[in-house]
């Protein structure tokens, strides 16, 4: 990776915060005080050498509060000498240090050569590259964790979407579907519930994403809602027969704008759609739509058999209660958070590898999660 490269976007990321994943830098302090023990002790755990200093004596706990967050340290003792982990003290002073540590692993699929040079600014001693590489792989064991937790209490409205990344693969580059799930709990919170990474949005793709969603708990929810993609409604009929399905009507209009057969059909066309999502019950909506059909078949007879074929695919979010039509008719809100992961990820353009993407991607995500889950007002108030 480029260094100019390198540093531009670790700088971004150490300026927008990683501050949701301050269980990734306890991981890191703690592997750092275990490495400079041994150190200390001249000798590796039971390990019998003539240089051993000391004994290594358990941990003991202790608490930091960060701007990323608390952490809960266990620190390395030691008898037979006098030792306390130098790391803690140039770990609070050099936070930064640590997030750019943490940044390079996500960005560049773990290099442990650029990791060993900044662990070594951190720990004041040079760290070998098979510590960073025990380090790193606690951190996709934590990030795995997040990934594939299991979904309990229950989840009324889930959204699906996908985004797409450019992946460095046998020498070429080529695109990979990040595939997201948002689920809005019992509770009326929205949670990040799945993410993964894809070759494509095929159907057997979509279907595995699903088929783990329902592994790991969900079992009936009353709406999803998404667009219209061939794999992910052919694997959604499949997986989740009997749910509810709600065609996000921010992309039907989309869909239903490229009909059009001259830029004013367009415009006219974006007015028309507007008008039917605009109206307060199913009934009016099925009305207006028939009255916009009909307009059409003279001028454009394609776009009107089109709008008589699915336009009823955007109505089921009428059968939700009112005050939520507005965040259940469209995926916006999951096209919103995409956008977040676009920001982070545009900066570093190419991606060496799959797991490089689901590193940074889940890093991201669990921000955001971390944000809902401590939202003072749930996303939709079920109480009401």
């Amino acid at each position: 990776m480029d260094n100019i490269l390198a540093q531009g976007l670790m700088e971004e990321l150490i300026g927008n915060g990683i501050s949701g994943i301050s269980k990734c830098l306890e991981i890191l302090f703690n592997e750092a005080m275990k490495v400079e023990r041994t150190r200390a002790l001249g000798a590796d755990p039971y390990e019998r050498t003539e240089e051993r200093q000391g004994h290594a004596n358990g941990f003991k706990s202790k608490t930091l509060h960060l701007r990323s967050g608390r952490i809960t340290l266990d620190i390395p003792q030691v008898r037979g000498m006098e030792f306390y982990p130098g790391s803690i003290e140039k770990g609070q002073r050099s936070e930064k240090a640590l997030k750019l540590a943490l940044a390079q692993m996500y960005i560049s699929g773990v290099s442990t050569r650029r990791v060993t040079e900044i662990t070594e600014v951190l720990c004041g001693f040079e760290v070998s590259s098979s510590q960073v590489s025990d380090a790193a792989k606690l951190l996709d064991e934590e990030l795995l964790k997040f990934r594939t937790r299991r979904l309990e209490g229950g989840y009324k409205y889930i959204y699906l979407d996908a985004k797409y990344i450019k992946v460095r693969s046998d020498n070429q580059v080529g695109s990979q579907a990040v595939l997201i799930a948002i689920g809005v709990n019992n509770e009326g919170y929205r949670e990040i519930i799945a993410i993964d990474v894809k070759s494509s949005e095929a159907k057997q793709n979509w279907k595995e994403f699903l088929v783990d969603l329902k592994e790991r708990g969900i079992s009936n929810p009353e709406m999803i809602i998404s667009d219209d993609h061939a794999g992910l409604k052919q694997a959604r009929i499949e997986v989740f027969t009997n749910v509810q399905w709600q065609r996000c009507q921010f992309h039907f209009a989309q869909n239903a704008q490229h009909k059009a057969n001259s830029k004013p059909q367009k415009a006219e066309i974006g007015q028309d759609i507007r008008s039917i999502f605009q109206q307060d019950s199913k009934e009016d909506a099925s009305r207006k739509a028939e009255e916009i059909a009909e307009k059409w078949k003279t001028k454009n007879s394609g776009f009107a058999s089109w709008l008589e074929d699915n336009v009823h695919e955007c109505f089921t979010v009428y059968q939700a209660p009112t005050q939520f039509h507005s965040k259940l008719r469209t995926s916006n809100g999951l096209e919103r958070t995409i956008r977040e992961v676009d920001r982070r990820t545009n900066i570093v353009g190419i991606f060496p590898n799959r797991e490089s993407v689901l590193r940074l991607v889940t890093a991201v995500l669990i921000e955001v999660h971390e944000d809902w889950a401590s939202a003072t007002q749930p996303y939709m108030n079920f109480s009401n």
